[in-house]
């Protein structure tokens, strides 16, 4: 049996998804091979197929986890007891921020989602379409009770907002003029804009 953690108590699956993190984002998904991954992970490829079936699951979860913490965080805004404009507000700020902070993985799966297999590219459509309709629920039920505008269609609005930050990865350095959180403020701030009667 693999051993769980390392000297200084990271467990294994974490040491793998970092190793192909970093891995991934420096030569590519296809570039990199599994033992590049364990040899930086300093694990067996035991170890990895423990954990892990394939280097194809690895690049799911890369993404999956931050879309997992991205989900929570967006149920929790629309959840609050605020008005729909702080909570819309909220959570399209946060989006950019936490991909922001998680730059590596957004660009590794934007550059390689064509690369999962069949079955992992439709879990990961559904999982990021069950995020963009909570998001989409959020500025319907805005334009439901007037605060926003019906004039362009919610799903128009959602589109050009998850654009703007799948694009991130291409211009956004974190030694640049904007904070994550001034961008995330930008972005919002812009789509609050299109937003209101």
């Amino acid at each position: 049996m693999p051993r769980t953690t390392d000297g200084d108590g990271t467990p294994v699956p974490q040491r793998l998804l970092a190793a192909a993190t970093r891995l991934f984002a420096e030569q590519g998904y296809d570039r990199t091979s599994v033992q590049e991954i364990v040899e930086a992970a300093g694990v067996t490829k035991g170890a990895l197929y423990h954990y892990f079936g394939s280097k194809d699951d690895l690049l799911h979860e890369v993404y999956a986890r931050v879309l997992r913490l991205q989900q929570e965080r967006l149920d929790a805004f629309a959840d609050a007891d605020a008005p729909v404009e702080k909570r819309v507000r909220d959570a399209a700020a946060d989006v950019v921020v936490t991909t922001i902070d998680n730059l590596d993985d957004a660009s590794i799966f934007f550059r390689s989602m064509h690369q999962l297999s069949p079955e992992k590219n439709k879990q990961v459509r559904a999982e990021r379409r069950r995020y963009h309709e909570r998001f989409r629920a959020l500025i319907e039920e805005g334009q439901r009770t007037g605060v926003f505008t019906k004039e362009t269609p919610a799903d128009l609005v959602v589109d050009y907002h998850f654009g703007s930050i799948h694009h991130l990865s291409t211009w956004y350095r974190p030694n640049g003029p904007l904070s994550p959180q001034e961008v995330a403020d930008h972005l919002a701030d812009l789509l609050l804009r299109a937003l209101r009667p």
